[in-house]
């Protein structure tokens, strides 16, 4: 296994055993459910907003590493961002792992998230990667749930960049 390979599963073993920001916040001003019926994922996803910034978010959920360890390191990617901050970053990491970004050569704003750039290579589990992300746009969007099967056709047959 590559050096870049090890680090990577240490970051999603690390953030699935101990998920930072995994509760269920009381005084949420925005908050949605997501599920990926492929593999059973579910999270909610909380957000306190004040004056259009992320002042406190969190989640709560079961499912695969990826998926909590994308929730976790999502949550302490979005505090004090801005909702278009938070937007801009849903996309960076959605054409990211959909292999339509070069997150090496094109100018973005993922920092430790590049680490998610291998979950391309594995086009099932996207899904997992990017559910925690589209329950966070649901929640900033007034939606109560978001879902997989709105993420678009199916996965599998997603480009994949070399």
């Amino acid at each position: 296994m590559s050096e870049l390979g090890e680090l990577y599963q240490q970051v999603i073993l690390d953030h699935n055993r101990k998920p930072r920001n995994f509760y269920e916040m009381e005084r949420a001003t925005a908050r949605a459910e997501g599920f990926n019926p492929l593999c059973g994922d579910q999270v909610t996803v909380y957000l306190r907003l004040e004056e259009g910034v992320i002042k406190e978010v969190s989640f709560v959920g079961s499912g695969c590493a990826i998926s909590k360890a994308a929730a976790s390191m999502m949550t302490q990617a979005l505090k004090d961002k801005t909702r278009d901050e938070a937007e801009r970053l849903f996309d960076q990491f959605h054409r990211m792992v959909m292999g339509e970004l070069d997150e090496e050569r094109e100018p973005n704003d993922l920092g430790k998230l590049k680490i998610f750039a291998g979950v391309r290579d594995y086009p099932v589990r996207v899904k997992c990667a990017t559910l925690p992300w589209h329950t966070m746009r649901a929640a900033l969007e007034g939606r109560d749930a978001a879902s997989t099967e709105e993420i678009g056709p199916d996965i599998s047959s997603a480009h994949i960049s070399a």
